[in-house]
This record gives C-alpha cells, sequence and structure tokens, in this order.
C-alpha cells in the first residue's frame, strides 16, 4: 500500500491527516508524521492511529509521498533534515506558503514537487485549495489532488507565478468574509439589535448566502444573477447597495486583493 508522510503536524497538517483518513484516501496504518512536538504526536496517534515518526529524515525514508507542512521559515531546516534520505521517486508536496518549488528542488535535487496553496476552511473539510506541479511531478498530480480535495475543492493551475493571486483570493479569503461578518453584527447592534440575535442572524445570512451560491452556480446562476433577483427597484437592498457604489465597494476590492497578491510576490522572492 501507498504510504504519506507529513512533516509539522500543525492545524492544517491534521485537517489533510482526518481528510484523508475519513475519505478512506489512506489507512491510519499507511500515514506517518514527524515532529519537534511530542505531545502533538501523541495526539496524533491517539486521535487518528497514525504513525509517529522520531525523526524527519526517517519519515522519508519510509514514505511515497512526503507532504512538508512547517511553517516557511523552517522549511530550510526542514529541507536539510530530509535530503539525503529522500528517495527520488517519491513525491513532495508542500503546503508552506511563499516557498517557491525552484526553492525546495534546489535542496532536494531533481524530484517531483507539488506546490499548494489551501485554505483555513480545511479544517472542517470545505477547504480552497490550488495546486501547481513540476515536470516531474505532472504525472503524478491525481494522486495530490486525491488529498487535497479529501478537505474540500482542489483546482490546478499550470503557472507557478499564479499561486500569488491564488494567495490573495482564496488564501487569505477567508479573513475578508469574517471582516464583512465582524462588521456587519457590529452594524447591527447599532440598529439596536441585541448582540445575540445580530450574531445569530449574520451568521445564518452568511452560511445560508453561501450555500445558495453554490447550489446555483451548480444551474449555471452567478452571484450577480442572485444579488439582482434580491434587489427591489427602490428597495432597501437598492439602498445599501448604491451606498457600497457610492464608497467604490469594487474598485476596493480589486485593490485589496492586488495588494494581497503583490506581498505574496515580495515574499516568494
Amino acid at each position: 500500500m501507498e504510504t504519506i508522510g507529513f512533516v509539522g503536524s500543525g492545524n492544517m497538517a491534521e485537517a489533510l491527516i482526518k481528510g484523508i483518513i475519513t475519505a478512506k484516501v489512506y489507512a491510519p496504518e499507511n500515514v506517518f508524521v514527524a515532529d519537534i512536538r511530542q505531545e502533538r504526536l501523541d495526539f496524533l496517534q491517539q486521535e487518528y492511529s497514525v504513525q509517529a515518526v522520531d525523526e524527519n529524515a526517517a519519515l522519508a525514508a519510509k514514505v511515497d509521498i512526503l507532504v512538508l507542512s512547517v511553517k516557511p521559515q523552517n522549511m530550510t531546516e526542514a529541507l536539510e533534515s530530509i535530503k539525503d534520505a529522500l528517495k527520488k521517486e517519491t513525491l513532495v508536496i508542500s503546503i508552506a506558503a511563499g516557498i517557491k518549488t525552484g526553492n525546495i528542488a534546489a535542496v532536494l535535487g531533481d524530484v517531483a514537487i507539488v506546490r499548494v496553496m489551501p485554505n483555513t476552511p480545511a479544517l472542517i473539510g470545505e477547504g480552497a485549495s490550488a495546486l501547481f506541479a513540476n515536470d516531474r511531478a505532472k504525472p503524478m498530480l491525481e494522486k495530490a489532488i486525491s488529498i487535497f480535495s479529501a478537505v474540500g475543492k482542489a483546482v490546478v493551475v499550470d503557472n507557478e507565478d499564479l499561486i500569488d493571486a491564488v494567495t490573495a483570493v482564496s488564501g487569505s479569503g477567508p479573513a475578508y468574509y469574517f471582516l464583512l461578518t465582524e462588521e456587519m453584527i457590529k452594524a447591527a447592534g447599532q440598529l439596536g439589535l441585541p448582540d445575540e440575535v445580530a450574531k445569530a442572524l449574520v451568521l445564518q445570512t452568511a452560511k445560508g448566502a453561501a450555500l445558495l451560491a453554490v447550489e446555483a452556480d451548480k444551474k449555471g446562476e452567478s452571484p450577480a444573477q442572485l444579488r439582482r433577483k434580491v434587489t427591489s427597484p427602490g428597495g432597501t437592498t437598492e439602498a445599501a447597495l448604491k451606498v457600497f457604489a457610492a464608497n467604490n465597494f469594487s474598485q476596493l476590492i480589486t485593490d485589496a486583493l492586488t495588494s494581497a497578491r503583490d506581498r505574496s510576490r515580495q515574499l516568494s522572492s
């Protein structure tokens, strides 16, 4: 049976471990984890019945697919620890923001590498992940897609530079929705609604609108069409949308995502 290993055991690694085991992509006995924090290894062993490994090099020598789930600032150390133990046919998957496949290959050599930008809704199985494969990894890309499909939706980009745009859109995207939700709850309170009522209404509206948009998309109906359906001429929704338009809401969104994309480029370089 094919084996998979995780160097690093943070929240995203745990989300992937939970997802691939729940979806039966991998059996627990074929999932290996290495981390400097023994308490995390003990937890993951107990919670998911995965196999803990003491050293990164020992893990690299065991597995067919190796997921680098360390923080970007710890990537160099992690790569150095596995470079002499990694099998040449191993598929390496990196979820570290800002680390290019070329940087990884510079240490590990000519190996198959898939770079992935996931996002935090993967923690509840509703993530959005974009994958880029170097030439060596393209024949193995379906394996990587199956892993990230276990925690949400996975798409492929054919240009690594687009990962910076992905970072701006979906990588950072949940924070934009959280901000809108936060501010709507505050505004609802200023309109006189009790805090608990405001929170309940805003959270359910956010959930319902997102689910409705997903279902409508299956029928070929766009968010713009949904918006127009809700917006009666001269009505309350139109009054609110006119305020957004007067304050250049569309350009604000474009500017914000462009800024996030540019910062991602700076970090990648």
